[in-house]
């Protein structure tokens, strides 16, 4: 038979309550045989951010995109400043962007990318739009942070943009978000 064993820590002063449910049904708690931290939704860093302000962009280099408005960011850990996630838990997180063009002045083809740590790291779709149409590439892809250095932000590349061609600055279009799968 296994034994549980609660031990406090010395220099602390806080109290562990473990309390059972308000309930008539029992319960079990199963825990791994793994060491590790107990991760629950409320030290899991989430965040989701969009571009407010429409961002021209040029042909043939790759371009960061900011992303200077957040819907919600449970960790603080997006800055709007620098358009930059640093999670401040070690994990693995799950990374969705989305660039959307408005009007297209020229045939063009571009790719969203996640770069980590200031190199690309994952690149998403090849759009192609034509002119006066937009086109959307969405990169998603499971990455692995540190929780102290690592940072991730987005950048487009695209050829073929003739003049002026501005992303479609509107929450839904062209968006920045990540969520804590699991601790490392």
């Amino acid at each position: 038979m296994s034994l549980v064993a609660i031990s406090g820590n010395a220099s602390g002063t806080g109290t562990l309550t473990i309390a059972a449910p308000n309930t008539n049904s029992n319960y079990t708690l199963n825990l791994p045989a793994a060491a590790g931290t107990v991760m629950v939704s409320g030290n899991m860093p989430a965040f989701s951010a969009y571009q407010s302000s429409a961002q021209t962009l040029s042909g043939g280099v790759a371009t960061k995109i900011t992303f200077t408005t957040e819907e919600f960011d449970t960790n603080s850990n997006y800055d709007t400043t620098t358009s930059r996630f640093t999670p401040t838990v070690a994990g693995y997180y799950q990374v969705n962007a989305c660039v959307t063009f408005a009007n297209a002045t020229a045939a063009e083809q571009n790719r969203t990318q996640i770069y980590k740590n200031g190199a690309q790291a994952k690149i998403g779709n090849n759009a192609t739009s034509t002119v006066n149409q937009g086109a959307t590439s969405v990169v998603s892809a499971l990455i692995s942070m540190n929780g102290s250095t690592d940072y991730l932000e987005v950048y487009l590349f695209a050829t073929g943009l003739g003049g002026t061609t501005p992303t479609n600055a509107i929450a839904g279009a062209t968006y920045f978000q990540a969520s804590m799968v699991r601790g490392a």
